[in-house]
């Protein structure tokens, strides 16, 4: 029954993912956005596929420093291929076991820990991601020119310090074990988001886009908050979803707007892939000596 009803998920979600391309394309056409990816400058393509390389590895040394402070010593090694085996299995196999479920499994057999320390470092680790998305965001809305978000700044500004504050009382309260290693999580965070901020800034170079950068900036880290709901698959769908309607409220061009989300997923597919080779073989677990 728990298979059958996963099955029926992973379904809905290619319906909706599908569903949600269908709605962008009846409402831009598909030319123009095929006409942006013609134009595209492959050295610049190459510069943002290297920062978002950068942004993973520093990801995965993120997560890596939770468990380790959990005493679960893995390699950075042995982190880094888990890591990215756990990339393939969130986009291409949707329908079986999920990145974070296996490197969960694979953690909890390797060492014996409890299963709801495991759930928590990794539910820790997809939060700090999230507070840092929010916080880039917070502050490109603050500088982005758009006479419909300056009555909001206020409170954009306020809502900034408070999640912060709040993120602090969660790791206090429900994550004391990592505590000690909050600010340097929250280091991580940050340079693995201002490495995919750059990773887009060269996308947005090699479409030639060059007007209207902070508003481009903006829309991807929504798109990047709402692609985490996981009602799609990978957040195919969503993510362009994010970028049109975020172009048509900051009166960007749509079509350019769509072209960067495809760019990026195009990206993210790439890399991705590269987790086969462990699939076929899985990774063994190295850990540090004592």
């Amino acid at each position: 029954m728990a298979v059958r009803r996963k099955q029926l998920f992973t379904l809905l979600k290619l319906a909706i993912s599908a569903a949600l391309i269908y709605l962008i394309f009846t409402k831009i056409e598909l030319s123009t956005v095929a006409h942006t990816l013609k134009s595209t400058q492959p050295l610049y393509v190459l510069v943002a596929l290297v920062l978002f390389i950068v942004s993973k590895i520093l990801a995965a040394f993120r997560l890596n420093l939770y468990f380790h402070q959990l005493q679960i010593l893995l390699t950075q090694k042995s982190n880094l291929k888990l890591y990215l085996l756990g990339m393939f299995y969130n986009l291409f196999l949707p329908g079986g076991i999920g990145g974070d479920a296996y490197k969960g499994y694979v953690i909890k057999k390797k060492f014996n820990i409890k299963t709801k320390k495991v759930v928590a470092v990794l539910l820790l680790d997809r939060l700090s991601g999230l507070l840092l998305l929010f916080l880039y965001a917070c502050i490109l809305a603050l500088l982005v020119s758009n006479t419909q978000l300056i009555g909001f700044k206020w409170l954009i500004g306020s809502a900034s310090v408070l999640s912060i504050a709040v993120f602090w009382w969660m790791n206090r309260t429900f994550f004391k074990d990592t505590l000690p290693v909050f600010w340097k999580s929250a280091g991580y965070s940050a340079l693995l988001q201002l490495a995919q901020l750059a990773s887009v800034f060269f996308l947005l170079k090699a479409l030639s886009i060059s007007l209207y950068t902070i508003g481009y900036l903006f829309i991807f880290l929504i798109s990047s908050i709402v692609a985490v709901v996981p009602l799609t698959i990978g957040g195919i769908g969503s993510r362009e979803l994010t970028f049109f309607y975020g172009a048509e409220l900051l009166g960007l061009d749509e079509g350019s707007s769509v072209s960067i989300s495809v760019v990026f997923f195009i990206i993210t597919a790439f890399v991705s892939l590269f987790g086969l080779l462990y699939h076929i073989k899985k990774p063994a677990i190295e850990v540090y000596d004592k």
